[in-house]
């Protein structure tokens, strides 16, 4: 408990902390705001289905109802807010390193896997408190927003609870990746510009290729292979409802917990055994 403690008042007495809220927020805001504009649109009727094909219109009417957009509100902000609580796993180790209090840090704690399990429950805890924050703040909204175009925004129903809670443990699981990461390249500068080239770059690449698989084979269950890429596992785990042509959404949270797991023991046996000098 005392590491952990530690841990927090690293990331407290440095502004990383505190930017990387701000960030969260304004993007909070934003994606609010797309959502809320897809949610009038697909609830209000104005879907011109003529001429799409049929597995993509059949995906259109799946979300044209109240619980799925409902679970789209409540979870805005998910997208940018993972990424910035994967920077700041990677900002809790890769610190150590940039500061050089890695060695005083070992020398103070020579078990090294509490030190990193410290990190792996500081950089959790950051992300519980970034859902909690944004959870506070999109809850009140949507029912407001609901309210106001009549709408009933299910907040009791299993199925919004669930992409709430569901949100929760993304949050929880990119923190440990993150940690993972900055394990993995030691370098504060590279492994920041590499997580943001990877989850920005990378997931649209690969749900690209993913796309262009399942056209040139016609192969349909290809498209669903998607959900191996961390942020994609993210978005499917807060669905409100199962979309056509998707898995279900506890394939993402399997998906994100394998990743965590592997992460987080890997990164763990990393640092018992590399020399921290």
């Amino acid at each position: 408990m005392n590491l952990v403690r530690s841990e927090l008042l690293k990331i407290r007495t440095t502004n990383t902390w505190w930017l990387f809220g701000i960030g969260a927020l304004v993007t909070l805001a934003l994606a609010f705001l797309v959502n809320a504009v897809n949610a009038n649109f697909s609830l209000s009727g104005g879907q011109d289905l003529e001429g799409v094909p049929a597995d993509q219109a059949e995906q259109i009417r799946a979300t044209a109802n109240e619980v799925y957009q409902a679970a789209n509100l409540f979870t805005s902000g998910q997208y940018f807010g993972l990424l910035f609580v994967l920077l700041l796993g990677i900002l809790v180790v890769t610190n150590e390193f940039y500061h050089q209090t890695a060695t005083t840090t070992f020398l103070t704690t020579p078990r090294r896997t509490l030190v990193v399990l410290a990190k792996l429950v500081t950089a959790a805890l950051f992300g519980a408190l970034l859902w909690l924050v944004t959870t506070l703040l999109t809850v009140p909204a949507t029912l407001i927003y609901f309210g106001v175009q009549g709408w009933d925004a299910h907040l009791g129903s299993w199925d919004v609870t669930r992409a709430i809670l569901l949100n929760l443990l993304a949050y929880v699981l990119w923190g440990i990746f993150g940690v993972g990461f900055g394990v993995l390249i030691r370098s504060q500068i590279g492994a920041t510009i590499t997580a943001v080239v990877l989850y920005l770059v990378g997931t649209t690449a690969a749900n690209l290729v993913f796309f262009l698989l399942q056209q040139w084979l016609g192969w349909d269950w290809i498209s669903k292979l998607a959900v191996i890429v961390p942020s994609t596992a993210s978005s499917l785990m807060i669905s409100g409802t199962e979309l056509p042509g998707s898995p279900p959404q506890w394939v993402g949270a399997a998906v994100l917990i394998g990743y965590a797991a592997v992460t987080g023991a890997v990164g763990t046996m990393i640092m018992r055994r590399r020399d921290i000098a």
